[in-house]
């Protein structure tokens, strides 16, 4: 089997086994988006929070991969559906249609693209990280700023929605091309040492 991600490296070959871990890092996926959402900063000026759920909607899609990454998504947003204290914005499903919600809806997309970039080896080397991280930036402020702009104005909704955001996104990306490259190097150095 081709090892994609991060993920597929520590992927059993048994087909029970492997079922079994991939609903292991779907659910610790879903558990981490959840936990990122509980440090929550609000702007004076905008009803978007700032979290740590950018990153690691971003991290999940390059360490699970396409599918995995969205599945974990989708359970991350069932569990707000259903009640369970894990948005930044609030609880149950009113939440998908607050000032949040497009960026909640957006978040499985980004996981998609950011996955699939991943699968092709994007997250291997520091530029082509940083590609797929902006991709996945631009992906999820087009499902956030274009509902926000559907609920008041594009002004508005660049106002509150982008602009004061975007240096801690920049941030997000520089940490995950620091990272990602990295963690491919040191898997790949431990596997040949493993050889040896």
């Amino acid at each position: 089997m081709i090892k994609n991600t991060v993920v597929d490296v520590f992927r059993p070959d048994e087909k029970i086994s492997a079922v079994l871990y991939d609903a292991m890092v779907i659910i610790c996926g879903a558990l981490i988006l959840g936990l990122s959402a509980q440090v929550k900063v609000y702007l004076p000026i905008s009803p978007v929070p700032i979290t740590g759920q950018t990153f690691a909607v971003l991290m999940l899609g390059a360490l699970l991969g396409s599918k995995r990454g969205v599945l974990a998504i989708l359970a991350y947003l069932v569990e707000g559906i259903l009640g369970l204290p894990v948005f930044a914005g609030g609880m149950g499903p009113a939440t998908l249609i607050g000032p949040t919600g497009g960026y909640l809806v957006g978040f499985i997309a980004v996981a998609y693209v950011v996955g699939k970039l991943a699968e092709m080896g994007w997250d291997r080397r520091v530029s082509t990280t940083i590609a797929a991280m902006l991709a996945g930036e631009i992906v999820l402020y087009v499902f956030g700023v274009c509902w926000l702009a559907i609920m008041t104005n594009i002004r508005i909704a660049l106002t509150v929605g982008l602009y004061p955001f975007i240096v801690g996104d920049v941030l997000k990306v520089v940490l995950a091309a620091a990272v990602l490259p990295a963690g491919w190097k040191l898997l790949n150095y431990l596997k040949i040492k493993s050889t040896q």
